[in-house]
């Protein structure tokens, strides 16, 4: 079961927050929005978070989403995702790499 926008956000009752406007318009658990447009949502959200990090990406991490779009289940895509939600939250990553070491 989906928990509410306001489990994962700072959305509080009557704030007249856009949290607010979104649960309105589309539900407390988005369910008046299809699936891709909640994929939409979650890749617009990425890019600009990914804009905003520090640091660069190493080309290896281009090479492993390639694979994992070209050989994963869709269930073991969405899953990466969540876990990698997860990780962006609540982990620890790796200081900020600004020169791109080579592949092992």
């Amino acid at each position: 079961m989906s928990k509410s926008i306001g489990y994962f956000t700072s959305y509080t009752v009557n704030d007249g927050s856009l949290l607010e406007s979104l649960q309105s318009e589309y539900g407390t658990t988005f369910e008046q929005m299809t699936k891709r447009e909640k994929l939409f949502l979650i890749s617009a959200l990425a890019i600009q978070l990914c804009d905003e990090a520090p640091g660069r990406c190493r080309e290896e991490i281009y090479v492993v989403g390639h694979q994992a779009n070209s050989s994963l289940p869709v269930a073991d895509r969405e899953g990466l995702i969540e876990a990698l939600i997860n990780q962006v939250r609540w982990g620890q990553s790796l200081s900020v790499i600004t020169e791109v070491s080579p592949m092992k």
